[in-house]
C-alpha cells in the first residue's frame, strides 16, 4: 500500500484509537485531535467540512474559537502523520478540500478494513458453496474485535460511529449464526443464541434463529415459549405484533413442518460422503426458515396492515414507484413523497399499501406514526413526541433522549445514519411538525401524508408530491367489487351507478356503505341506495378543517342509524376521549356501561366501519368520523349528560392509576381517593406485573389524559392521577413523561386554589428535576412544597418531601444535610405509625453513610430496614434494604455475609419482576464474587445483569459489558 515514497500508517478502530507507522505506534495527541482524525478516517477519503467537524467533535456547544483550534489539530495530525515533510510544502495525506479536510487512503489501512473484507469474503465463501470457510472467517474476525470500537474518543460523531460499528459487529454475527445453522449446528448455537436473544429481546432475526435451532434440536415446546415471551414484549413494548417472517416461522412450528426440521448442507463432507454435520435425507430449506441479515438494535415492523380491498389509485402507485431506483434496494438519495387529499380520499389507505409494497427494500424496518396533525380537538401530535416513539421503536432507551427538540432531532438522525428505513408520517398538520423528523442521511424513504400540500417541504426538501383525488367510476365500481363480489355488483348495476353518485366518489363513503352491505348480504343494493336517498341530509358542502369536501353526513348518518342505540351513544361518547386511542375499559367507563358490553359495543362499531380497531383492544377514530361523532354529541346529548361521561372517563383513569400504584410489589406511598363515580369501571391488579402491563399500553394516553383534566375543569382528577403514577412513570424510565405530568399537575392545583394538591404536585414536579440533575430548580420546588405541607399540617406530605430532600441532597455531594433530611422524615412517619415509610428513610440513611465511608453504622441501619420491612410485610422494601446490606458487609470485608443477602435480594426481585432492580443486585453481587477472585461466579452474575439491562434498553449496560471485558483480560493475564 506504498505510494510516493511514503511509508503506509495503519490505525484501529475497532477498539481504542491508534496507529502505527511500520512496527512504531504514532501518538495521537489530545482527544479531541483523536475525533477529528476519526471523522477523516471514516469518510474514507471524501471530505468532511469544517462546520461538520465542529458539530462532531463538540456538538451543538462549541467552545468559543472553535475554529482556530480545529486548524491547530489538523497542522498538528499533519505533523503526525507525515514527520519527514518538508516545512512549507503542502501535505500529500491531509489535504485541504473546498471548506474541509480530507485523509486520503491510499496509504492508509485499518482493522476496519480487514473486518469489512473479511465480512465481504464470507459472504462469498457461502454463495459459492464454502460455508465452513464463511463461518471461520466471520469468527475469526469477530473474536478480535470484542472492545469498544473508538474506546475513548469524545464527542456526537464518535459515538455515532460507535454505535454504527457495534451493530456492524452484530450483524456480523448473526450471518455466522445463520450459516451455522445452515451446517447443521443447531445444538452448538443454542445458548449463544439465548444469550443473544436476551440482549436483544426486540430484535426479531435472532428470535427467528432461536426458533429454528431449537426446534431442530428437538425442544418444540421451549422455541414456542420463546415465541410468546417475543410477542409479549413486542406489543407491550412497542404496540406491533411480530412481523411476517416471524410468524410464518412459528406457524410452522405449530403445524410440526418436517422441513423446519431440517438444514441446507454445504461445504466438505467426510470420509463417508455425508456433509459435516449432518444426517442423511438433508435437503435445502426455503429462505424464511433461515433469516436474512438485518442490521441495528432493533428492526422494527410498525406499519398496519394493507388494506384487503384496496382498489384503483394504479397512476398514483406508478409515480410513487417512480420516486425509487430500479431494483429491490433502498434509493441512494434522501426521498420524500407527500400524499396530499381532501379528507375521506383514502390517504392513509394509499401510503400503507404503497409502504407495503416496498417494505422489503429497506432492511432495517419501518416504522409509523398517527402525527394527529387535523384531531378535531385540536391537538397534533408534537415532533419531539414522534421522535421519542421513533426512537424507543429502533433501540434507544427512552432515557438516553435529550431534552429539547433540536437534540432529539439530532440524536434521530444519528440514530438513522448509515440505515435503510422506510418512515410513514401520518396525518402532518404543516411542513414544520414534520422537518424534524427527516433523515439526515440518504437512503431512508419518508412517507408523509396530509391534507396540506406541504408545500415547504417541496421547495426546501425536494419532497415528491401525490395529490389524490376522489376515485373515478370505474376505480369506484372496483372498490365495491372486491368488497361485495363481482356477481352482486354485476346483478345490479344501475343500483350500484346510484351508489357511487350517492357517496360522490369518496373512498371513506364508498368503504362504509360496502361494509354495510357486506353485513347484510341479503338485503337488495337498491335497498342500501333507497336508504341512502332517504337520509335527513343531502350531500352538499361539507367541510371538515379548511378541506371543502363532499357532504357524507347522509352515509356516515345512515349506518349511525343501523346502530343499536347503546352502540350510538358509545359513538357519541368516544369522541370524548383525549389520547391518540382508546382502550375497551375506558370506552366502557365513557359509556357507562360494563366491560363485557363495552367491548361487544366496540366490536359492533368496529364491524360497521365506524372505528377502527388499531391494536388488539385499541381503537381510533377516522377524523371525518370523529368529527360527525362530535357533531352528533353536541346536537343529541345534553351538557350534562357529556360532563357525566368525562366524569366517570377521568374516574376511571384516576382510580385505575390508584390501583396500579397500591397493587401488590408496587409502592406504599399512596393517598386515600375520592369514592368512584358508578359505572366508571377502573381495573384492578393482581401484581406488580399486571399493572406495569397496564401503565405500558397507556403511557401516551395517561400523559393527555392528565392534561385533558387540567385544562377541562377536573382539576383534582389531574393532580391525584399524576400523583399516583409519579414513582411508576420514573421507575420504568419515563422521565419527560414524569416532568410533564407533573407541570400539569400543578398548573391544576394551582387552579383549583388546592393548597394539598399544590404541594404534591409541587414535590413531584421537583422529583422530576432530581433525576434530570437541575439541582436549583429541584431544591426550590422541593422547598416550596415543604413549606406548604408545614402550613397545611400535612405529616405524611412533609415526610415524603424532606426524604425527596435528602435524594437532591446526597446526589449533589451533600451528605450531611442529605442525614438531616433523612432524620426529620424518620421522625415524622413514626408518629404518623408510617412503617414503611420509616423503614426506606432508614435505607436511605444507610446508603448514605456508606457513601461517607463508614460501612458499620451503614449495616446497623441496612439491618434495621430488613426487620421493619419484613414486619410490615413490604418485600419491595426488603429487597432494597437486603441490597444494602450486603454492600455494607462487601465493604466490611464479610464477603460470604454479602454474597447471601445479594442472593436473597435477587430471589425477592425476581419475585416482583422488577428487572432493573433485579440487575442493580447482581451487579454488586459480581463485585463481591470478584473481590473473592472467583471471577467465573463473578462473570455468571455480570452476564445475568447485562442482559436484564439490554432487555429493559437501560444506559448501564454499556458499563456491564466494558467490565466484563476488563474481567475476561484479568483472566487471560494470570
Amino acid at each position: 500500500m506504498e505510494t510516493s515514497g511514503t511509508e503506509s500508517l495503519r490505525f484501529s478502530l475497532l477498539g481504542p484509537l491508534r496507529a502505527w507507522r511500520g512496527t512504531e505506534e504514532v501518538e495521537l495527541g489530545s482527544p479531541q485531535q483523536r475525533a477529528v482524525l476519526t471523522m477523516l478516517l471514516l469518510r474514507r477519503g471524501q471530505a468532511v467540512g469544517v462546520s461538520e467537524l465542529v458539530d462532531g467533535i463538540w456538538g451543538t456547544q462549541p467552545p468559543t474559537g472553535a475554529l482556530p483550534v480545529l486548524r491547530t489539530y489538523i497542522s498538528r495530525l499533519r505533523k503526525l502523520l507525515e514527520p519527514e515533510r518538508p516545512s512549507g510544502e503542502a501535505s500529500e495525506l491531509l489535504v485541504s478540500i473546498g471548506d474541509g479536510y480530507a485523509l486520503r487512503t491510499a496509504t492508509v489501512s485499518s482493522d476496519l478494513d480487514d473486518f469489512e473484507e473479511a465480512v465481504a469474503q464470507a459472504e462469498g465463501r457461502r454463495a459459492t458453496g464454502d460455508s465452513h470457510a464463511a463461518v471461520q472467517l466471520l469468527r475469526t474476525v469477530l473474536a478480535a474485535g470484542e472492545a469498544t470500537a473508538l474506546a475513548g474518543v469524545p464527542g456526537p460523531s464518535a459515538e455515532a460511529a460507535r454505535e454504527d460499528l457495534a451493530e456492524r459487529r452484530l450483524g456480523a454475527l448473526e450471518l455466522a449464526l445463520r450459516i451455522e445453522l445452515e451446517l447443521g449446528r443447531h445444538a452448538a448455537v443454542v445458548p449463544e443464541l439465548l444469550t443473544l436473544r436476551d440482549a436483544y429481546p426486540l430484535r426479531e432475526a435472532v428470535t427467528e434463529l432461536l426458533l429454528i435451532a431449537l426446534y431442530r434440536s428437538g425442544r418444540q415446546a421451549e422455541a414456542l415459549a420463546v415465541y410468546t415471551r417475543t410477542r409479549r414484549t413486542l406489543v407491550e413494548e412497542l404496540g406491533i405484533e411480530p412481523g411476517p417472517s416471524l410468524r410464518a416461522v412459528h406457524a410452522r412450528l405449530l403445524a410440526g413442518d418436517a422441513a423446519l426440521a431440517q438444514s441446507t448442507p454445504s461445504g466438505p463432507t467426510d470420509d463417508t460422503g455425508v456433509p459435516e454435520s449432518f444426517g442423511a435425507g438433508s435437503r435445502p430449506e426455503p429462505d424464511i426458515l433461515v433469516p436474512s441479515l438485518r442490521t441495528g438494535p432493533v428492526r422494527p415492523s410498525q406499519l398496519p396492515a394493507d388494506p384487503p380491498i384496496f382498489a384503483g389509485r394504479r397512476a398514483q402507485l406508478d409515480c410513487a414507484e417512480d420516486l425509487l431506483p430500479n431494483g429491490d434496494g433502498p434509493p441512494d438519495t434522501a426521498v420524500i413523497g407527500v400524499v396530499s387529499g381532501m379528507a375521506g380520499t383514502g390517504k392513509t389507505t394509499m401510503a400503507v399499501h404503497w409502504a407495503h409494497r416496498i417494505a422489503h427494500r429497506f432492511p432495517d424496518g419501518c416504522v409509523y406514526v398517527n402525527l394527529r396533525g387535523f384531531d378535531p380537538e385540536g391537538s397534533p401530535m408534537e415532533p419531539g413526541e414522534a421522535i421519542a416513539m421513533f426512537l424507543a421503536a429502533l433501540g434507544v432507551a427512552p432515557q438516553s433522549v435529550p431534552e429539547s427538540l433540536d437534540a432529539q432531532a439530532a440524536l434521530f438522525r444519528s440514530v438513522l445514519a448509515d440505515r435503510r428505513v422506510l418512515l410513514v408520517l401520518d396525518n402532518a398538520r404543516d411542513s414544520e411538525q414534520v422537518r424534524p423528523l427527516l433523515p439526515g442521511t440518504p437512503g431512508s424513504l419518508v412517507i408523509v401524508t396530509s391534507r396540506s400540500r406541504l408545500s415547504g417541504l417541496i421547495a426546501t426538501h425536494g419532497a415528491e408530491q401525490l395529490t389524490l383525488d376522489l376515485l373515478t367510476v370505474e376505480e369506484s365500481f372496483e372498490l365495491l367489487t372486491r368488497r361485495l363480489g363481482a356477481a352482486r355488483v354485476g346483478a345490479e348495476p344501475e343500483a350500484v351507478s346510484a351508489i357511487v353518485e350517492l357517496c360522490a366518489r369518496l373512498p371513506l363513503a364508498l368503504a362504509i356503505v360496502a361494509s354495510r352491505a357486506a353485513l347484510h348480504p341479503g338485503f337488495r343494493l337498491a335497498d342500501i341506495v333507497k336508504e341512502l336517498r332517504d337520509g335527513p341530509c343531502g350531500l352538499d358542502a361539507f367541510s371538515i378543517g379548511d378541506d371543502a369536501g363532499t357532504d357524507v353526513r347522509a352515509v356516515f348518518s345512515w349506518s349511525y342509524r343501523a346502530l343499536s342505540p347503546e352502540a350510538a351513544a358509545l359513538f357519541r361518547r368516544l369522541t370524548l376521549h383525549p389520547g391518540p386511542d382508546v382502550s375497551v375499559a375506558a370506552a366502557a367507563a365513557l359509556a357507562g356501561v360494563p366491560l363485557r358490553q363495552g367491548r361487544v359495543l366496540l366490536a359492533e362499531l368496529n364491524g360497521a366501519s365506524l372505528l377502527i380497531e388499531r391494536a388488539p383492544g385499541r381503537f381510533v377514530f377516522h377524523d371525518l368520523l370523529r368529527a360527525y361523532a362530535r357533531e352528533l354529541s353536541t346536537g343529541e346529548d345534553s351538557a350534562s349528560e357529556r360532563d357525566e361521561a368525562l366524569l366517570r372517563m377521568h374516574d376511571h383513569y384516576l382510580h385505575t392509576a390508584h390501583h396500579a400504584s397500591a397493587a401488590p410489589g408496587t409502592f406504599r406511598e399512596i393517598l386515600p381517593v375520592p369514592p368512584s363515580t358508578a359505572g366508571s369501571g377502573p381495573l384492578e391488579f393482581a401484581d406488580a406485573k399486571q399493572a406495569t402491563a397496564w401503565l405500558h399500553a397507556e403511557r401516551h394516553v395517561l400523559r393527555t389524559v392528565i392534561e385533558h383534566a387540567a385544562d377541562h375543569d377536573f382539576p383534582d382528577h389531574a393532580w391525584r392521577t399524576a400523583y399516583a403514577l409519579d414513582l411508576f412513570f420514573d421507575c420504568l424510565g419515563y422521565r419527560h413523561d414524569l416532568l410533564e405530568i407533573n407541570k400539569a399537575a400543578l398548573r391544576a392545583a394551582q387552579a383549583l386554589g388546592d393548597p394539598v394538591g399544590r404541594a404534591h404536585s409541587l414535590r413531584g414536579l421537583g422529583f422530576a428535576h432530581t433525576r434530570f440533575a437541575h439541582a436549583d430548580e429541584a431544591s426550590r420546588l422541593l422547598d416550596s412544597a415543604l413549606e406548604l405541607f408545614q402550613e397545611t399540617g400535612d405529616a405524611f406530605g412533609q415526610a415524603r418531601t424532606h426524604r425527596g430532600l435528602a435524594l437532591q441532597a446526597s446526589e449533589s455531594g451533600r451528605y450531611h444535610v442529605s442525614l438531616r433530611h433523612s432524620a426529620q422524615a424518620v421522625e415524622l412517619y413514626r408518629l404518623l405509625g408510617h412503617r414503611s415509610g420509616e423503614a426506606g428513610v432508614l435505607n436511605d440513611v444507610g446508603l448514605t453513610y456508606l457513601l461517607l465511608g463508614d460501612p458499620a453504622i451503614a449495616l446497623e441501619y441496612g439491618e434495621k430496614a430488613v426487620a421493619l420491612h419484613q414486619e410490615v410485610g413490604d418485600q419491595h422494601g426488603e429487597a432494597a434494604a437486603l441490597g444494602s446490606v450486603g454492600r455494607a458487609h462487601h465493604h466490611l470485608g464479610r464477603y460470604r455475609a454479602a454474597v447471601e443477602r445479594f442472593e436473597r435480594a435477587v430471589e425477592l426481585y425476581r419475585r416482583l419482576d422488577n428487572r432493573y432492580l433485579e440487575a442493580h443486585i447482581l451487579l454488586h453481587l459480581g463485585e463481591t464474587h470478584r473481590a473473592t477472585h472467583d471471577r467465573g461466579e463473578a462473570r455468571t452474575a455480570w452476564a445475568a445483569a447485562l442482559a436484564l439491562l439490554e432487555e429493559g434498553g437501560h444506559t448501564e449496560a454499556d458499563d456491564v459489558r466494558r467490565a466484563l471485558r476488563e474481567l475476561g483480560s484479568a483472566v487471560q493475564d494470570q
